[in-house]
């Protein structure tokens, strides 16, 4: 299966998932080509970005998971890349 580039933006309203969001996030090392986190405090949430270079199926598993976390929103975003 082809590599896909994608970015999962993150909102995280629940800090009590922050543990969870970054263990999955640890489990998808290899693919994650760089993160940016930023902290809100005027409305106190959380968001993150999250690049990555990935086959299809292991960013929509990235994502599924992502997405199971109360509190926590995501949405994706694929890039339109030629095949090298």
């Amino acid at each position: 299966m082809e590599n896909r580039v994608a970015l999962i933006g993150i909102v995280v309203e629940n800090f009590e998932e922050v543990g969870e969001l970054n263990a999955i996030l640890h489990e998808y090392a290899d693919y994650i080509i760089g993160r940016m986190g930023l902290p809100y405090k005027k409305r106190d949430v959380s968001i993150i970005s999250v690049a990555i270079d990935a086959p299809l199926d292991i960013i929509n598993a990235l994502s599924g998971k992502i997405g199971k976390l109360s509190g926590v929103t995501s949405k994706t975003v694929y890039a339109k890349l030629d095949e090298e």
